[in-house]
């Protein structure tokens, strides 16, 4: 996407300070949008550094995503510091990989909590903030399985099919209120999330051998698509689930 198509537009990007949310940032950085990062650890903070050093304007907030009461308070922040939110993209996330007949309840809870309780909260929080101003764009990082069920990651599967669903009914509330609502579902993109993927020789082998563009993707394949959703160019596009996937699902 072109430069400065988000110029004077404020972000608030969650799960920013690596992986997909970093490579989001940094598009949104370029195309000219002020950002607010938000994490648990120093690498938010790190994060915006850096984009800052690039000549953006970008600050960090330190959050644990799975504490409501945080949640409320790192939206209060933002808006603080942003002055009004154009932008929100929910792109944190947690994984615990094992066989269903392993997977212990308090691994689900906490997934449900982080993967898809914290983003309705979110949605909730920023669509309140957009609709009230009559203008808004919302982006979901779902994913791939939404599609298609995981293997050996049951509470992701399902967290992130909600993130899709929700996705398509926060659209039908709020697309005739001047706010987009829309989600990325990523292929397989070489983050720490599933270093248990591409680091296993047997199993990435099999995954190239399905993607047509011949290679994992990148956090920074992620960041026109976001751009482009999250300008004026998507105005009529509304509760999509986009894969970015190197063509995996069309083979």
């Amino acid at each position: 996407m072109s430069q400065g198509v988000l110029e004077g537009k404020t972000a608030l990007i969650t799960g920013g300070g690596g992986g997909i949310g970093r490579g989001i940032a940094e598009g949104f950085a370029r195309a000219g949008a002020e950002l607010v990062l938000v994490g648990r650890s120093e690498a938010a903070a790190s994060a915006a550094a850096e984009i800052s050093a690039s000549g953006a304007s970008a600050s960090a907030i330190s959050c644990d995503v799975a504490d409501r009461a945080d949640l409320d308070e790192m939206f209060t922040e933002t808006l603080h510091r942003l002055g009004h939110l154009d932008i929100l993209v929910n792109c944190h996330g947690t994984a615990v990989a094992s066989p269903t007949i392993d997977h212990d309840l308090e691994a689900w809870d906490r997934t449900l909590e982080v993967n898809l309780t914290s983003v309705f909260t979110l949605c909730r929080l920023a669509g309140t903030h957009m609709v009230e101003r009559g203008s808004g764009k919302i982006i979901n990082i779902a994913s791939m399985y939404f599609f298609f069920g995981g293997v050996n990651v049951p509470a992701y599967t399902a967290s992130k099919g909600g993130v899709a669903q929700l996705t398509k009914a926060l659209s039908n509330e709020w697309a005739g209120r001047g706010v987009n609502v829309n989600a990325i579902a990523p292929g397989y993109i070489r983050t720490e999330l599933n270093r248990h993927i591409w680091e296993d020789e047997v199993r990435s082998a099999e995954i190239l051998g399905r993607i047509p563009s011949g290679r994992w993707g990148e956090p920074a394949d992620m960041a026109d698509p976001a751009v482009f959703l999250a300008s004026d160019a998507a105005r009529y596009v509304h509760g999509i689930v986009l894969p970015v996937d190197g063509g995996f699902m069309a083979r």
